[in-house]
């Protein structure tokens, strides 16, 4: 009767805190089963009531419960039927286990602890076992050690810290990346690894302040003390008072990216042969200065400087000379000029000086300098000795002036007058000197372009582009060339840039398509047995939303299938006039045209915008091309690039092949085409034509 009434007080206690729990007697059948474990299994207490069927709430066949283990005490040889099964902490005669169980409820993750129940002898009289259910804690759990594992095998460095950024926890890949192993960094300031300057690391504090994150790049070192750059995520992580308690960090070793996008930046704005920038890093660093609203009554100086005789060397004792003739130039430049000062070659044996903060009295010295140093160097080649001199122009500039491609006018116009009245000496730009007004308005190519223009002087060469994979494929690139007085032909990049100055190279591009247009229409053999004929366009011509209508307007004319007809435009341009070369290209291709990106990779946006520039054909930059034998990052950029243009679904041609090693890299990196001296140079383009019609052997090279 005594345990009678132990019994009835336990249950109504379980009752009334509505914990899940039942007993069982000494003989093993349920005398409690209460209302909660009635809701957890489904089970009603009548059902169960008397009987030894209490597994039935938690197992599909019959077993025994934890509370039959403890009665039998046999529980240790039956430890495969639980999870972790010990004996309980609070009684000599408890066990605690847990285990998944099918319930009224579906499957769940319970913890069950059954103890023993005595009399005042210390007889057993039964056992009550109490289950609780830990089905989200177990998730929670299985999702932690999902989280670690993902954590400790990521391919990202990852790193915690406390609220002082002193790391506490770090995965393999951050021991990887820096070299530190587990040990040596944990309890170090996560700085330890920073070597950014103080501006980075107070952006990346302020960020962190303001918002709680930071993403961006970051130069880190290495145990070693060598340096890297992570592409770095950084997180505070807050507790429900909003107070800081961690920092999570993510980061990824981008250094051979990084440095690829550098050397891009690099070949992108400077000249490959001197090492100087070019002309496109000179037209950022002037605009910038131009646009520098902070220069007010500060006066800056532009130095154009053209490099007299060079012709002599280069046609006397070849490229080879002429190349080093450059250089050296280019040396005595670099030493006599201030850090500071944008030294930069345009192309040819052109050069400026852009002298920030330099009145005309310092840039005069600085000019005379030169011009004495050069007079005083003498060139040696091969037993041949050499003198060159320079022509410089000057001007002078304020915040007055605002646009560039004036500036550089009246450059250029003071040093075609120095030039003009006997070569070796500094012409200074006055706006009023009626000299140099008369010289600058006898230019030559501003007569000579439009003269050419007229009287049909331009002709056209074209160059073989040959498919890696299909040899029957026959593709040419046109090629614009000047008849010069004596009959010789003059290349195109000796009188485009003054096109292009004067606002004259539209019109030739308009003569090249109608030419080209009109020369394929009377040859309908030459024009069915080849892919493709490329053509140019400039990017003034690009910026000019007449220009789609006056090529279709030549396709009607002509007759010619728009799909033998490819326009190549560059890289600068296309960026430059991105929404016209857009619509340009939509309005041609319902004509079929296609469109190639010429010199592609010379810009650091070119993947940013090609996704959204529906092109044909890419075009890899020369400058990459040509060293990728020897230079393996020229190599993983082109072979980047192609795979790039693949994934886009447009086909590659590689410029500046000069060599089977290269054809063959080339080739087995999966480009399309090649292009270059090394697979054909250029031939005439009507003599071509007109072999084509006596021969029919258009693939015909002449290397």
């Amino acid at each position: 009767m005594k345990d009678e009434t132990n019994v009835n007080s336990h249950t109504e206690l379980l009752n009334s805190i509505g914990s899940a729990a039942f007993v069982i007697d000494s003989n093993n059948k349920v005398i409690f089963w209460s209302r909660s474990c009635e809701t957890l299994t489904g089970l009603k207490s009548e059902t169960v009531l008397n009987t030894n069927k209490h597994w039935m709430g938690f197992y599909s066949k019959e077993r025994p419960c934890l509370a039959d283990m403890v009665l039998d005490e046999d529980w240790e040889d039956k430890v495969y039927l639980y999870n972790n099964i010990k004996r309980a902490p609070s009684t000599e005669r408890g066990l605690v286990a847990s285990n998944w169980c099918q319930t009224s409820g579906g499957l769940k993750f319970l913890i069950f602890e059954a103890n023993a129940l005595f009399d005042d002898d210390n007889n057993i009289t039964g056992v009550i076992e109490t289950l609780s259910d830990a089905t989200e804690l177990k998730k929670m759990e299985e999702e932690l050690q999902i989280l670690s594992r993902a954590v400790e095998h990521s391919s990202s460095a990852v790193f915690i810290t406390n609220s002082e950024s002193i790391v506490e926890f770090v995965n393999p890949r951050f021991c990887e990346n820096t070299g530190y192993s587990n040990k040596e960094i944990v309890g170090k300031h996560i700085n330890v690894i920073r070597q950014s300057d103080d501006e980075k690391l107070k952006e990346i504090e302020d960020s962190l302040q303001e918002t709680g994150e930071w993403q961006g790049e970051i130069r880190s070192v290495r145990k070693d003390g060598s340096y890297y750059w992570d592409r770095c995520s950084l997180s505070k992580v807050k507790n429900s008072d909003d107070h800081v308690l961690h920092l999570v960090g993510v980061q990824d070793d981008v250094t051979f990216e990084y440095e690829a996008v550098q050397k891009l930046n690099y070949d992108a704005s400077h000249d490959a042969l001197t090492g100087l920038v070019n002309r496109r890093g000179f037209e950022i660093n002037a605009n910038k200065l131009i646009r520098n609203e902070n220069i007010n009554n500060i006066k800056h100086s532009l130095c154009f400087i053209d490099l007299d005789q060079f012709k002599i060397v280069n046609d006397t004792c070849g490229h080879e000379a002429g190349d080093e003739l450059l250089r050296r130039i280019s040396k005595i430049f670099i030493d006599n000029v201030r850090k500071n000062d944008t030294l930069a070659r345009l192309g040819g044996d052109e050069f400026v000086i852009l002298m920030e903060n330099c009145d005309i009295e310092h840039s005069h010295r600085v000019a005379s300098n030169l011009l004495k140093l050069i007079q005083n160097f003498h060139f040696s080649w091969e037993g041949e000795t050499f003198k060159v001199g320079l022509s410089i122009g000057i001007v002078v500039f304020d915040e007055s002036t605002t646009d560039l491609i004036e500036l550089m006018r009246q450059a250029d116009s003071a040093c075609y007058v120095a030039k003009d009245m006997g070569r070796n000496r500094i012409q200074i730009y006055a706006p009023d000197d009626s000299e140099l007004n008369k010289r600058h308005s006898e230019i030559k190519w501003v007569t000579r372009i439009p003269k050419a223009l007229n009287e049909d002087s331009f002709y056209l060469d074209a160059q073989s582009i040959e498919s890696l994979s299909d040899k029957n494929e026959l593709h040419y690139e046109l090629l614009i060339r000047l008849c010069g007085d004596n009959g010789e032909g003059i290349l195109p990049n000796v009188f485009l840039p003054s096109a292009e100055r004067f606002n004259y190279i539209s019109a030739i591009d308009e003569w090249v398509i109608k030419k080209s247009l009109t020369l394929l229409a009377e040859n309908p053999g030459f024009l069915d047995q080849i892919k493709f004929i490329s053509i140019n366009l400039s990017g003034q011509s690009l910026a000019n939303e007449k220009l789609g209508d006056f090529i279709s307007n030549q396709l009607s004319e002509t007759g010619v299938d728009g799909k033998k007809i490819c326009f190549e435009i560059t890289e600068t341009s296309a960026i430059k006039n991105l929404n016209t070369a857009t619509n340009l290209i939509h309005h041609l291709k319902k004509y079929g045209c296609s469109f190639a990106i010429d010199d592609f990779g010379s810009g650091l946006s070119s993947y940013a915008y090609l996704k959204n520039l529906p092109v044909d054909y890419l075009k890899i930059d020369g400058l990459f091309v040509k060293d990728i034998v020897n230079d393996p990052i020229d190599y993983a950029l082109v072979k980047s690039i192609n795979e790039v243009g693949h994934i886009l679904n447009v086909k590659t041609i590689a410029e500046f092949v000069e060599n089977h090693e290269t054809k063959g890299m080339l080739k087995a990196i999966g480009v399309d085409y090649v292009q270059g001296y090394g697979i054909a140079k250029p031939v005439n383009f009507e003599k071509l034509l007109i072999r084509s019609n006596n021969t029919n052997e258009l693939n015909a090279k002449i290397v």
